[in-house]
């Protein structure tokens, strides 16, 4: 492994961590929480680096994901300002699914090199990795249905009925 390997490695499993605390603590990544932004900077990092091994491998399905993942981050982040862009159901989703793709890039990464002697799995396309994606999607599924309910309940009608209500009655 290269110095740039180690480091890249490094630095893309980082929000993983920052991932999994933010989904404990607040229930999503949040880009305003410590948290949130530490998990949008290390993604930003580990996504950018990827990059770099276009020169060696050139460019593959996982720089396609990469551009994805980018483009999550992007809706992710211009949710935070404007009242039509309130944090609700675009940030959720995109949140969620840029930590999809992480863990999909994660346990891919690896299984290919795990156990070292002989890995679980000899490339990204290796059937034995189907199960395992299937259980990411799985908890992606439940996770993202959580947190939209949650979501509908914040932003809902009824909830933007209840604050109407509740301004009239302040302005009353």
């Amino acid at each position: 492994m290269t110095a740039f390997t180690l480091a890249h490695t490094a630095v893309s499993i980082l929000p993983i961590g920052f991932g999994l605390y933010s989904f404990a603590r607040h229930g999503k990544i949040s880009p305003k929480s410590l948290s949130g932004k530490w998990y949008l900077g290390t993604m930003l990092v580990g996504a950018v680096t990827s990059f770099g091994f276009i020169p060696t491998f050139g460019f593959t399905p996982g720089q396609v994901l990469t551009l994805a993942t980018l483009a999550l981050l992007t809706v992710g982040t211009l949710t935070l300002r404007g009242e039509w862009r309130t944090a609700g159901y675009k940030q959720t989703i995109a949140l969620t699914t840029s930590f999809l793709l992480l863990m999909v890039f994660a346990t891919t990464e690896t299984l290919k090199q795990f156990p070292t002697d002989q890995p679980f799995a000899t490339s990204a396309a290796d059937p034995s990795l189907i199960p395992v994606r299937l259980a990411l999607l799985t908890a992606y599924l439940a996770g993202l249905g959580y947190q939209l309910l949650k979501v509908h309940q914040k932003f809902g009608p009824v909830a933007r009925l209840e604050r109407i209500l509740a301004a009239d009655r302040y302005a009353a």
